[in-house]
Formats: C-alpha cells, structure tokens, sequence
C-alpha cells in the first residue's frame, strides 16, 4: 500500500483489510480515537455477559457515548413472544433517551452465538432506524467489533443511507 493510500486508512481499522461483508460501503474515512473505541467495546463486552437471549443463545452488548461524554449500555432482552424482544441498541438509547439525553456521538456493538463474537454484528434495519431519530447520520459513529482489538468504524450513513428521520417530516 503506498503512502498516500495509507494517510487515507483510520486508526480504528486495520491497514489493507477490506469492508467486513460483501456488498459493503467501504468503511468512513472519519475516525474517532482508538481508545474511546476500546473504551466503548468494553463496556459492550460487559452488556454481553447480561444478555436474556434463552432462545436464539444470541447475545449482543451495546455502549453509547452521549454527547455529554457520559455512557449508556444495554444488552438484548428475548421475549418468548419473540415480538417484545428488545435488541442492546434500543435498549442503550431507551437507557439514555429516559435519562435526558438527545445527543448523541457513537456505539459500539459487539454480539455472538453463546457469547462468543465470530464475526462483527451490525445493528438491525429498526436500530438503524431509532439511531436516524436522535443523530446525525453525518456525525454518529458505529463501532462493529469483535474484540476491542478488531471492529471496523462506520458513520451512520453509511450503514442506513437515505433513513427516514424528522428531517422528512419539516
């Protein structure tokens, strides 16, 4: 890779590695620290561990960083009626949004079989949705990771491109 390719490569990715799933965007080109990405794949490791996932053995830990800097975690919750399940995502921003806060920087989200993260877990088209309500898709970060040594860093936007927000309703 030569050095102005490498100029281009954020500090959140590894150099030279490819979008994580086919079909992707590639990942932004804006970054935030490494350690405020560790930091918030930390806090989601912990939310994994509580995860209520009795019928799918999926569990997924989230952390968000409001924009006051102050954290707010979830884990997902099943439900045997599969419809009031409620994924680590939502969970964090019902968390924080009950608490006050509107504003909102970044997430990591972190998820797999039994615990056990094989592969990054992308937040679903609903979360996707709740995050368009409350952030700037330009400006809201998604940490995909699995390990706070592995995560590929998205923008909002670029994992829900054209989202429906409050903006189409002025």
């Amino acid at each position: 890779m030569g050095d102005e390719a490498q100029k281009n490569v954020p500090v959140c990715r590894k150099k030279g590695e490819l979008a994580p799933f086919a079909g992707a965007l590639p990942p932004s080109r804006d970054t935030i620290s490494d350690l405020l990405c560790r930091e918030l794949i930390a806090a989601a490791e912990k939310m994994m561990e509580r995860a209520y996932a009795p019928y799918s053995g999926f569990q997924v830990g989230a952390a968000l960083l409001a924009s006051g800097k102050k954290v707010y975690t979830g884990c997902n919750i099943e439900n045997a009626a599969f419809s009031p399940g409620i994924c680590a995502e939502r969970t964090a921003f019902a968390k924080a949004v009950s608490e006050g806060e509107r504003e909102f920087t970044a997430i990591a989200v972190i998820g797999g079989k039994n615990g056990i993260p094989v592969d990054y877990t992308a937040p679903c088209g609903v979360c996707r949705q709740v995050m368009a309500e409350f952030c700037d898709p330009r400006k809201f970060y998604i940490i995909l990771a699995r390990s706070q040594e592995d995560y590929w860093l998205y923008r909002l936007d670029e994992l829900f491109p054209m989202g429906f927000s409050p903006k189409n309703l002025a």
